[in-house]
C-alpha cells in the first residue's frame, strides 16, 4: 500500500498492510528539535540546520529525507501562522544554549532577561510585553500571562472573540498550496486550518496577540468556566459561527487533498481524573464540538481528530457522541486508560493516534530492549481491525535518550519486515 492508502484504510477501521505511522503530522505527534537533529545524525543525512517550525514547544521540522528514513505516513499542513504569531519564512539561525544551531522564522523577535532566560515577543514586536519565556537551560516555551484587571461590568465575550475572525484571502491560498504540496508526497494529508479549539488552554493567553483582552489568564478562565457559564458559551456560540463559515471555504480550495483534519486540542485530563464532570462536557464543550464535526462529516470525507492528554477515559462515549473520528495522545499510563480496555470498548468507534509508547517513563527512562517491548505490545493491541495510527504518548521531547528512539523506530522496521 502507499502511505495515504495504508492511513486511509486504518481510518475506515480496516487493517492495512502494516500499522501507519506518524510523527511531525501535527503539533501534537512531534519531536524536539534535538532528537530531530540528532536523527538526521544517525541516518546518516545531509549535516544542516533544523528548522524550529513549532516554537512555542521547539519542535523541529522532519522533512522529507528522513521521513523515508523512518517511515512516516503522514504529512502535516500546519497553521498560516506559529503560536507567537509568526509566518514560518526567511529563516535565521539561532544557538540554542545547549550550543545546537538551529533556524527559526526571519520574523522571531528573541531577547534574553538578567537570567538568561529567553522571551519571545508576539508578532515580532519588541514594543510590547514579551508573551512567553523560555528558562535558561530549558526546552520549550511557557506563556505569559498579559491580563489586565478584570471589571465585571465591563466583560465582553467579543474580547476572548479578537482572534476569530474570517479566514483572509491570503490564509486561503496559503492553504491551498501547502495542501497541494503535502498530498504530492503521497503520505496522508492531516491539516491544522486553526480557529476550531474550544477553550484550549494553550490559546487562551493568546501568546500570538499583542495585547489580548479579555479572560486571558489560565485559573480565571477554568474559574470562569463554572461562574461564568453565559459568557463562555457566548464566546464558543460566536466562535462557532465563524468556524462554519471558514470550512465553507476552506472546503472549496483542498477538497478531498485532506485525510483529517485537527479539530481540538483542548486538554481534559489530568493523570488521575479529568478537569471537569461528563455532564459539564457534555453541556459547555460539546454543542459546539457536534455542530462542527457535523458540518464536516456532511460535506467532506475528512475525519476529525481530537487531542486531549490525562485520564479521559470517563469521557470517550461523550467525545464519540460529539463526532469525534480520533482520539489522540491515547495516554495509556493514566489512570483508567488501559490499552486492551480502551481498544475492546472504544476500538469500533474511534481511531487511537497514539499511544504507542509511553514518553513519561518507559522513553524516558527505560532501557531500549523496554521500548522495544511496549511498541510492539501497543501494535498487537492497536493495530487489531486498523483503527491505529502509531505515534508515541504525545511529542518526544529534548532529553530523550536517542539509543530509545532509535529502539523504537527500528522495533516499527521490523514489524515491515
Amino acid at each position: 500500500m502507499t502511505s495515504k492508502e495504508r492511513v486511509v484504510r486504518a481510518l475506515s477501521h480496516r487493517e492495512p498492510d502494516r500499522v501507519p505511522v506518524d510523527f511531525g503530522g501535527t503539533a501534537v505527534t512531534g519531536m524536539h528539535v534535538a532528537i530531530v537533529s540528532a536523527l538526521r545524525d544517525r541516518y546518516g543525512l545531509e549535516k544542516r540546520p533544523v528548522k524550529i517550525h513549532e516554537p512555542y514547544q521547539m519542535l523541529g521540522l522532519i522533512e522529507d529525507d528522513l521521513q523515508r528514513a523512518l517511515g512516516l505516513d503522514v504529512e502535516g499542513v500546519f497553521a498560516a501562522e506559529t503560536m507567537f504569531g509568526n509566518v514560518n519564512e526567511a529563516w535565521k539561525p539561532w544557538r540554542l544554549d545547549s550550543g545546537l544551531e538551529v533556524l527559526v522564522s526571519g520574523h522571531l523577535q528573541i531577547a534574553h532577561d538578567a537570567n538568561g532566560d529567553t522571551l519571545v515577543y508576539p508578532r515580532g514586536d519588541r514594543s510590547v510585553a514579551p508573551s512567553a519565556r523560555m528558562p535558561k537551560d530549558g526546552f520549550f516555551f511557557d506563556t505569559i500571562v498579559r491580563q489586565d484587571p478584570i471589571d465585571e461590568a465591563k466583560l465582553d465575550p467579543e474580547d476572548n472573540l479578537e482572534e476569530f475572525g474570517p479566514i483572509s484571502d491570503a490564509h486561503l491560498d496559503y492553504f491551498d498550496k501547502a495542501t497541494a504540496a503535502a498530498a504530492a508526497t503521497g503520505r496522508a494529508v492531516i491539516a491544522t486550518f486553526g480557529g476550531l479549539a474550544f477553550g484550549d488552554i494553550a490559546l487562551v493567553p493568546a501568546p500570538f496577540l499583542k495585547h489580548p483582552k479579555g479572560i486571558r489568564d489560565i485559573e480565571e478562565w477554568y474559574i470562569s468556566t463554572l461562574t461564568r457559564p453565559a459568557y463562555v458559551h457566548r464566546i464558543f456560540e460566536r466562535q462557532t459561527e465563524i468556524a462554519l463559515a471558514n470550512l465553507e471555504r476552506l472546503r472549496a480550495r483542498v477538497g478531498e487533498r485532506v485525510q483529517a483534519v485537527f479539530v481540538c486540542g483542548t486538554d481534559f485530563g489530568t493523570q488521575q481524573s479529568t478537569f471537569c464532570s461528563v455532564d459539564t462536557f457534555r453541556s459547555l464543550y460539546a454543542p459546539y464540538y457536534r455542530r462542527v464535526n457535523g458540518w464536516i462529516h456532511a460535506h467532506t470525507p475528512w475525519k476529525t481528530f481530537k487531542h486531549s492528554c490525562g485520564a479521559v477515559a470517563t469521557l470517550i462515549p461523550a467525545v464519540i457522541e460529539a463526532g469525534f473520528d480520533i482520539l489522540n495522545p491515547v495516554q495509556c499510563s493514566a489512570a483508567g486508560m488501559d490499552a486492551a480496555k480502551l481498544k475492546a470498548e472504544y476500538g469500533a468507534d474511534l481511531v487511537f493516534w497514539g499511544g504507542g509508547v509511553d514518553t513519561q517513563k518507559t522513553l524516558m527512562f527505560g532501557t531500549p530492549e523496554a521500548v522495544r517491548a511496549e511498541v510492539l505490545r501497543r501494535v498487537e493491541i492497536f493495530g487489531q481491525g486498523g483503527g491505529f495510527v502509531f505515534n508515541a504518548v504525545h511529542n518526544i521531547q529534548a532529553n530523550v535518550p536517542v539509543p530509545n528512539v532509535i529502539a523504537l523506530f527500528d522495533a516499527l522496521k521490523d514489524l515491515r519486515a
